[in-house]
């Protein structure tokens, strides 16, 4: 039994400045240092609106730079596929027009390339990727607002080095009794 107290008390002793709950000097600020530069954040509102004013901008505000070419990459491309296929839509709805307009004076430019039916599945077929590339400009454009408020929210976050989980042992003595409790000490350092 004496055995038990005596080694209670070596390991007591020896763990004693390791626990968690101690503040150490590193762990405050005194009030004197605080800097404004500690009191301003990094605002996420601030960073979607710049993205929804000009797409980009609230990741240039988060110093994101290089999503900035790939977001415009992104508008120029779908811009170029509405483009493309409105193109294409007008040509063979207007073709799809003169055919069936019952004018003899109107010239066919496909009159033995298309029949009536092939013309109207062209037709949609390009007003349905029209469409979708429409659709795909305003997900892009959801997406930059997304990815400049995660962007923001996530521009404070420290990743250290520090990442640390300890488990030492624990030694408590009860109240009056003197009998020693043991135990396990579980410190998270982050």
């Amino acid at each position: 039994m004496i055995h038990r107290i005596v080694i209670s008390i070596f390991l007591t002793l020896i763990f004693q400045d390791n626990f968690c709950q101690q503040v150490t000097a590193s762990d405050s600020i005194p009030a004197n240092r605080i800097s404004n530069d500690s009191l301003k954040h990094h605002s996420v509102k601030r960073a979607v609106i710049q993205s929804a004013v000009i797409p980009g901008w609230g990741q240039m505000y988060n110093k994101k730079w290089w999503k900035v070419p790939i977001i415009y990459a992104g508008f120029g491309g779908l811009g170029f596929a509405i483009g493309w296929n409105a193109k294409r839509f007008r040509t063979y709805s207007d073709a799809y027009r003169l055919r069936v307009d019952g004018d003899t004076a109107t010239i066919d430019p496909y009159a033995d390339v298309y029949s009536e039916s092939n013309l109207i599945i062209l037709k949609n077929y390009y007003k349905r990727n029209m469409n979708l590339a429409i659709i795909f400009t305003g997900v892009l454009y959801a997406l930059n607002l997304v990815d400049a408020a995660v962007d923001a929210h996530l521009f404070e976050y420290d990743i250290s080095d520090d990442l640390s989980l300890r488990i030492e042992p624990q030694f408590h003595f009860t109240g009056g009794s003197g009998i020693p409790l043991s135990g396990l000490n579980m410190c998270m350092r982050f």
